[in-house]
């Protein structure tokens, strides 16, 4: 059965120190790269630094680190550092996140993203090679900054991506594109966007695409639906995942999350989550079976499939990331 190449999620429950313990073993059992989620726990370059000094040769990412809680000097510096620490073996994944990380969280305007990421990767890129930039574009201004020790290896920047503009942008400006939250049948057309902003900027070489899956290792099918759906709605609430599951053919659903979200019903919002959606898009049930709809989306396209728990129970961690490599 084909997997494609495995990969480590991070981080997981309950705390960093359990997550550098996985990353000690991820190597050991199987995965090829550990790739390090923001979502309000431990800070993503600080936990990469923490996996590169417990690993040996597995690459170590951000998927992904947003592009509006950082100013462009900052994400140089730390992929900067963490390319001397871990020479070849960081890749920078950015994306834009969603309305109510940056403008909830972190109270900045979620504003014209598209042109954000495209102004974003050319100039931390620059930085990177060690440039001194005069830069004033749409969304972004910098003057005079430079690295006083660019990393020794180009660090490859990959594009978290979801509809056609940022898919076609991840073709044309990325070093890779990181995907999730779709069923397997819509990433052949998503891919087909990449190709189009690929074939815009003359490239002819396939990029690495990478996957986060969340996976419950569980004989319970209808509990496990009800904590994906729980997890999920905050999701599909948010305008940027809500069109993207209307764009793959779930209209209905996200129509429903849209009008339950703008009216304060959560029940509505809730119900919206259907049966059909999650179990499109979520991989639950007995290990064979995950491991079944893992294969499905390496047949689809995925090179790298990030395996991230969804549980917190320390035993389902355990199982789920012992037993998917080992099957």
């Amino acid at each position: 059965m084909n997997l494609g190449t495995l990969a480590m999620s991070l981080p997981v429950p309950p705390d960093t120190r359990t997550s550098i313990d996985w990353a000690a073993r991820a190597e050991d059992l199987g995965y090829e790269s550990l790739w390090i989620a923001e979502t309000g726990g431990p800070d993503p370059y600080i936990l990469s630094a923490l996996a590169a000094q417990v690993t040996k040769k597995a690459r170590i990412g951000t998927a992904v680190s947003p592009i509006y809680f950082r100013t462009p000097a900052t994400i140089a510096s730390l992929a900067g550092t963490l390319g001397q620490v871990a020479p070849g073996r960081f890749v920078l994944g950015l994306g834009t996140s969603s309305h109510a990380m940056v403008e909830n969280w972190h109270g900045q305007k979620f504003d014209k993203p598209l042109t954000r990421m495209r102004e974003t990767v050319q100039v931390v890129r620059a930085m990177l090679a060690g440039e001194k930039l005069d830069f004033a574009g749409r969304t972004l201004r910098t003057k005079g900054f430079r690295l006083l020790a660019p990393p020794p290896q180009p660090v490859p920047i990959y594009v978290g991506a979801l509809r056609p503009p940022m898919l076609e942008l991840a073709g044309e400006v990325g070093d890779g594109v990181i995907v999730n939250l779709f069923p397997p049948e819509a990433l052949p057309k998503m891919l087909e966007h990449v190709a189009i902003g690929a074939r815009r900027a003359g490239r002819n070489e396939k990029p690495e695409v990478v996957c986060r899956h969340q996976v419950l290792v569980t004989d319970d099918v209808e509990m496990a639906r009800n904590v994906f759906r729980s997890a999920l709605t905050g999701y599909f609430a948010t305008p940027v995942y809500n069109k993207f599951a209307a764009w793959y053919g779930f209209e209905e659903e996200a129509a429903t999350i849209e009008k339950g979200f703008r009216t304060g019903d959560r029940e509505l919002t809730r119900k919206g989550m259907t049966d059909r959606l999650v179990d499109a898009l979520a991989i639950f049930g007995p290990l064979e079976k995950c491991r079944e709809r893992i294969a499905e989306y390496a047949a689809a396209g995925v090179t790298t499939a990030i395996i991230s728990p969804m549980a917190m129970d320390p035993a389902i961690v355990q199982a789920t990331f012992e037993g998917i490599p080992r099957g």
